[in-house]
């Protein structure tokens, strides 16, 4: 059964230096704000963000990244025209990028929840970004052996989510969440409404409860 507390503050107590966050989002759609604000107002540092991108314009994950609270970053679109706080972190040598193509990102969360140990993937092949790691050779076509991301705590939005943490999304704002709340040790949810178990048709339901820790109404 998931706990519900009462503010994102309460939600993100179980984020502590050193963690690997995994953050929902698809640029804003998605985006958990509201827990990245209550981050914000911490004292934690030292963080491994995974995010779609890297931050935009002065808010979430951007602020993050401007007050120097994020080590490392894995994502896939770093750099936008209103990403200049990763933009100046980065240049100035204060935040490590690892760059995943957005499809390699996906599987390799999807990977560390289904509890798959590795996969063979033709993207990056032949390119900077599969240096160092093992190819093979697979039926005439080369492929890159990839490893699974996994999180200490998940951070993502729902839209619904009911008595037993059953989650719907809003349309694009499902990107991410799934894949991470899988992946993750602990899934922190901030929900739009909730609702008694059972009022969500079975059909209907992305996440299940048994993927989700914390959930915050808001």
């Amino acid at each position: 059964m998931p706990e519900f507390v009462d503010s994102a503050a309460e939600a993100v107590r179980h984020v502590s230096d050193g963690c690997t966050v995994l953050m929902g989002g698809f640029g804003n759609a998605g985006q958990p704000f509201e827990l990245i604000d209550a981050l914000l107002d911490t004292d934690v540092r030292d963080l491994t963000v995974v995010n779609n991108n890297a931050g935009q314009g002065d808010a979430g994950l951007a602020l993050l990244i401007k007050e120097r609270r994020v080590r490392k970053i894995i994502c896939s679109f770093p750099r936008q025209s209103d990403s200049w706080h990763f933009d100046e972190a980065y240049r100035s040598g204060e935040i490590e990028l690892e760059l995943v193509p957005q499809g390699n990102l996906a599987e390799r969360l999807r990977a560390a929840g289904a509890g798959i140990g590795a996969f063979y993937t033709p993207t990056g092949y032949g390119t900077v970004l599969a240096e160092g790691k093992e190819t093979r050779e697979i039926n005439g076509r080369q492929y890159v052996l990839e490893y699974p991301i996994f999180g200490d705590v998940a951070l993502i939005k729902a839209h619904q989510a009911d008595d037993v943490g059953n989650l719907v999304y809003r349309k694009t704002a499902r990107n991410f969440g799934p894949l991470m709340a899988a992946a993750a040790t602990h899934t922190v949810v901030q929900a739009s409404q909730r609702v008694a178990a059972g009022e969500i048709d079975p059909e209907s339901v992305v996440t299940p409860g048994i993927y989700v820790d914390t959930i915050t109404v808001m």
